[in-house]
């Protein structure tokens, strides 16, 4: 289960045809990191329902998980899962992963998170062009797709694509390099609301095991 989690605790196109083509590519390319880029200028935060689906590289769904992302740029945000249980916070400096089931809490520095991850991008910790080569990933499924390919070598993700409505982001993939799937469909979305602070706190519940210390404890 949870794709997003295990990362976290872990930290050519078509060749001869390319060359008759490589002007227009460079164009849609160029747009679909201006797309990018304006969705996350415009926001300042968000609140979404989410579903999340884990697909093998046979194209089955092995993992299915739903619940509620909060996000408040910049560095905020909490991923509230309800089918099973846990949570992903971030203050900003600190982040922490809670599982109710193993009674754990793991805690990081948000430097040494991953940071090619969808919570990462859209809190706006990272630089979408200096940190990702950006193309056109055409229309599919009635939505207009961006690919971000990390060029961090170390990176746990080969490709994360962006599906949007319009201006509205409304489904992310992330493929890893074991070539799995991790598809996240957000409905419900209400952008650039005014959210409770406190959502991005948290104090580990009496009797958990905490692993890690925050941000703030380190010298």
């Amino acid at each position: 289960m949870r794709a997003i989690r295990r990362a976290l605790r872990h930290a050519g196109w078509a060749g001869v045809l390319a060359l008759g083509v490589a002007g227009s590519a460079r164009a849609d390319d160029a747009t679909a990191l201006r797309r990018v880029e304006g969705y996350l200028g415009s926001l300042s935060s968000v609140r979404a329902h989410f579903v999340q689906d884990l697909v093998q590289a046979d194209g089955k769904t092995t993992e299915h998980a739903e619940g509620v992302m909060s996000l408040a740029r910049p560095g905020r945000f909490r991923w509230d899962y309800e089918k099973p249980a846990s949570l992903i916070v971030s203050d900003g400096k600190t982040l922490w992963l809670y599982d109710p089931e193993l009674e754990q809490v793991t805690v990081r520095k948000l430097g040494e998170s991953l940071s090619e991850t969808p919570a990462m991008l859209l809190a706006g910790t990272g630089s979408v062009h200096e940190g990702y080569n950006v193309r056109d990933g055409g229309v599919a499924d009635g939505l207009a797709w961006v690919v971000l390919v990390p060029k961090q070598a170390g990176s746990d993700f080969s490709e994360l694509k962006l599906g949007f409505a319009g201006s509205d982001l409304r489904r992310m993939e992330f493929r890893t390099k074991l070539n799995q799937t991790t598809r996240i469909t957000l409905d419900r979305v209400e952008k650039n609301l005014k959210l409770d602070p406190g959502l991005f706190n948290f104090v580990p519940p009496p009797g958990a095991d905490v692993v890690g210390a925050p941000a703030a404890t380190r010298p």
